[in-house]
């Protein structure tokens, strides 16, 4: 009877011993999976604070001029934060192509400033739900 006691302690000894192992493992797993489902939610997050939505109406005419092969867009920040104003942050597709060599002039939309005032009267921030208007120039530029 004794021998049977010893042969069951060992057992259980054993069984404990790697259902510790077990459980240690996949505590180190979930708190990994915790952590990147925390860093994917911030950048979500960021992507949902920083939105813009282009409101120029393609069918008016005023977007594309073809003397001056430029093309300018009303931009409203739809997000929650404030963007930067700057020509140099603002990265340009026309017809589904990234223009690298587009020419962006941030022009004002503020009322009683004309659509063609210059960068610099525009402050450096975009607040949000502001709209500003963009003249993209481009040796690819074509009608939208």
């Amino acid at each position: 009877m004794a021998s049977v006691s010893s042969s069951h302690l060992i057992l259980f000894i054993a069984s404990l011993i790697i259902a510790a192992s077990v459980a240690g493992t996949f505590t180190q797993g979930v708190q990994r999976l915790s952590s990147a489902l925390g860093d994917r939610s911030i950048d979500v997050s960021g992507d949902i604070r920083t939105d813009i939505s282009i409101i120029s109406d393609p069918g008016s005419g005023a977007v594309y001029n073809e003397s001056e092969n430029n093309v300018t867009v009303l931009v409203k920040n739809t997000g929650s934060r404030s963007l930067p104003a700057e020509s140099d942050r603002i990265d340009v597709l026309i017809d589904g192509q990234y223009q690298a060599t587009a020419t962006v002039t941030v022009l004002t939309a503020r009322r009683g400033a004309s659509a063609t005032s210059p960068k610099s009267s525009f402050p450096r921030r975009w607040p949000r739900t502001k709209t500003i208007a963009l003249r993209l120039s481009s040796t690819t530029t074509r009608r939208c």
